[in-house]
Order: C-alpha cells, then structure tokens, then sequence
C-alpha cells in the first residue's frame, strides 16, 4: 500500500480530474476503495494508476 493511503486521507486521480476531490474508504493492499465527490464511490488498484494526497474540500463560505 502506498504511503498515506489510509481511511480518512484525502485524493485525487490525476487522470479523472472531473471526479474531484475524494476520501479514502478503506484501504487493503494495493486496493482502496474511495468516494469522490463527483465521481462516486470507486475502487481503485494503486498497482495500476496513482492516487495524489490532496487538502480536503473547503466548504462554501468556509
């Protein structure tokens, strides 16, 4: 599992910058499972593409 890739963290998949900001599910091995904001929950294999650490979403009016 990568580094920072726990419960709570905060991402972002460079390659589907229209998913926005996500939160990490769960995380076990090289799967992890995250709820992104425009893009729904997603199961991603860290193997295969990389998730970047990112600042959780500010709210409006924040």
């Amino acid at each position: 599992m990568a580094f920072g890739m726990v419960p709570g963290a905060w991402v972002r998949l460079p390659g589907r910058p229209d998913w926005g900001v996500g939160q990490i599910q769960s995380a076990v091995d090289n799967r992890v499972t995250v709820m992104f904001e425009h893009g729904g929950k997603q199961l991603i294999r860290t193997d295969v593409v990389n998730l970047e650490a990112t600042e959780p979403p500010t709210s409006p009016g924040a």
